[in-house]
Formats: structure tokens, sequence, C-alpha cells
């Protein structure tokens, strides 16, 4: 099993931290709101609306927000189980934005998604080398079932699961050892992105802390790229390189973790931030920043900018002009009208 391991290493790519795998232009996806016996689309739920970002190869994004801020449907539409309304998705260099499903296949494999409920993400009725082994038969991956079953038993032993186990059903497994099935799955066919739509929130405390080491290894050791979406913005700072932070499906700001923990630029990253938990007495503590009102509706979102509503910085041009997406520093993007003398745009 080891040689096998070491195979599948072997045919990753060496890491460029330098070179863009993805790249989100204006990525918009809006979900008709029906009516009536006709069911008339009488407007849309703009989930996401109009998002710019890039990963590199090889780092971790982190993607930020509130409940409901469209951090998910952004997830979902990158890895294409959502059709996009508009915008651009390029991934490793391909515009994938516009593919048809029958010409996604290849893409399957090198772009794979870890989901937040481990419970209702696997397939009861399928064995854990049943879950395994079919993406690989499905991928010509492996000459026989022998060489398949090696394989996800390989991986099993990776994620940190015993290879013995391979017969047995989800429900005889934990939280956490489910979770590792579905790091496994998306782990086995060798994928270049994982997307992890808040992957360890569902677990306990001491739990979360070892998925995110198994995530971390792996990383290292397969030349991994990591889209992590979460709200915990704790887990988020010792997990990812660069966070991107979204409010009512709009990025607000993205820099790397240190610029963006230590100086945040936009007032809804700010209120964030305040609001984390110090987990050290030395830290310095700073007035929590309450904001003002309840989230407006995403099918019903005020003009201008989406966050005037509850700013406490809000000036007459935030009601009527949406902010661009401005680079006010070395790789700090922001979009606020409070720092619009940047003059680059994050695309």
């Amino acid at each position: 099993m080891a040689n096998t391991s070491e195979a599948l290493k072997s045919e990753m790519p060496e890491s460029k931290h330098d070179e863009k795998i993805l790249e989100i232009k204006n990525l918009k996806k809006y979900f008709p709101v029906k009516s009536g016996i006709l069911q008339r689309t009488k407007g849309h739920v703009k989930a996401v609306d109009g998002i710019n970002f890039f990963i590199r190869r090889g780092e971790t994004f982190g993607l930020v927000g509130e409940s409901g801020c469209g951090k998910s449907t952004a997830g979902r539409t990158i890895t294409r189980l959502y059709d996009p309304t508009e915008g651009t998705i390029v991934f490793d260099g391909e515009d994938i934005t516009k593919k048809k499903e029958r010409h996604l296949f290849n893409l399957r494999r090198d772009l794979q998604m870890v989901y937040q409920d481990p419970y209702s993400s696997l397939n009861p009725r399928k064995t854990v080398g049943s879950t395994l082994i079919e993406p690989l038969k499905v991928h010509h991956i492996g000459s026989n079932l022998k060489e398949r079953k090696e394989i996800a038993q390989s991986i099993m032993q990776r994620v940190g699961l015993n290879p013995s186990f391979i017969n047995r059903y989800p429900h005889e497994f934990s939280g956490g050892q489910r979770q590792r099935i579905g790091i496994a799955r998306a782990l086995v066919l060798q994928p270049k992105l994982i997307v992890g739509d808040e992957p360890v929130s569902a677990l306990d405390v001491s739990v979360q802390s070892q998925v995110l080491n198994l995530l971390d290894d792996l990383q290292d050791e397969f030349n991994l790229t990591y889209l992590f979406i979460a709200h915990d913005l704790s887990v988020v700072k010792h997990f990812s390189d660069r966070i991107g932070v979204m409010y009512l499906g709009n990025m607000a700001e993205v820099a790397n973790k240190k610029d963006l923990y230590h100086e945040p630029l936009h007032p809804y990253t700010q209120a964030l931030l305040s609001a984390v938990p110090k987990s050290h007495p030395r830290e310095v503590k700073k007035d929590r920043i309450i904001l003002k009102g309840d989230i407006p509706s995403p099918a019903n979102p005020p003009s201008g900018c989406v966050f005037h509503t509850r700013c406490p910085y809000v000036m007459d041009v935030c009601k009527q002009v949406k902010p661009v997406m401005e680079e006010i520093r070395p790789d700090h993007f922001v979009a606020c009208h409070l720092h619009n003398e940047g003059t680059t745009t994050l695309s």
C-alpha cells in the first residue's frame, strides 16, 4: 500500500505558488423566485452577485462571511454543481464557465469538494470501499478491482482510517471518521484543487483540529490547493494563506491573513474581527463593533454598496454607487468608498 501511495504522490505536479490555478471574474448566481399557478418568475435571489478573486497554486484561500452571505453557493458554482448566471470561471488555464455536463468529465477529477455534513454526504447503502472505488472505476484509474482496492486502502490509511474497515458502512463510523471518508473520496482522484464547504463546522472542537491538521499534511504531501469556506474566523486564520470576506453575495475584502487580521480596511471585516474571542490574555482587546439592523434580503439587496444599511461610516455615495474591488495595498483588495484612491481592480 505504501508503494501505491508513493505512486499517487509522484503523479502530482510540483507546486507553483505564484501561478493562478483559479480565477473568478464577476461571478454571479441568481435563483429565480416563482409564484402563482403558472409559476412565473417574479424576481431573483442574488446569492452571488459579481465576485472577483483568484487562488494561487498550492495555497489555501479562505472564504468567510455570515450565514447566508453566498459563500457555499459560490463554492458550488465554482465546481459547476450550479450553472453560473454570469461571469467567468478559469480553472487551471481553461475557461469552464459554459462547459456542458458531458464536457465536465475531466474537470470532476481535478476539482473535488468536501461537504459540510459528514452524515448526509455519504451514501448509507454503500461501504467505504464502494464509495472510494466507484470514482476510480469511472475515471479509469487502476487496471482492475484488486488494484483499485489497494489504492482505496492506501488513501484510507493516509487519512487516518484503518484499511481493514473498507467493507464497513457509514453508520459504523463517528462524525470525524465520516469526514475523513469524505476527504479520502476527494483525494482518491488526485485532484488539483479541493473546495471545502465548511468541512469542520459540524465536528467537535477536538476533532476539528485533527481534521485541519490532516488537511494541512495532505496539502504538503500531494501539492493540493484549497478553497476553504468557513464562518469561523479563528479556524480560517490558522489554516489559510489568503482570505476573502463576503457580504450579501458580494466580496468586501481580499488580503493575506496577516494584513487582514492586523489591519482590516473594510468596515464589515472590522466588525467581524471585533467579535472573535481573544485566545490569549495579552492580546489587545478592542471594543466590539455592533452592526445595526439585520442583513437585507438577497432577493432585494440595497442599492449602491450592499453594506451601507449597516455601515457606521455610510456616506451619500455609498447609497447610490456600488464600489469596485480595488488594490489599496500590495495584494490587499477592498470594495469600499472609504478607500477609493486605489487604481488596480481585482481581475
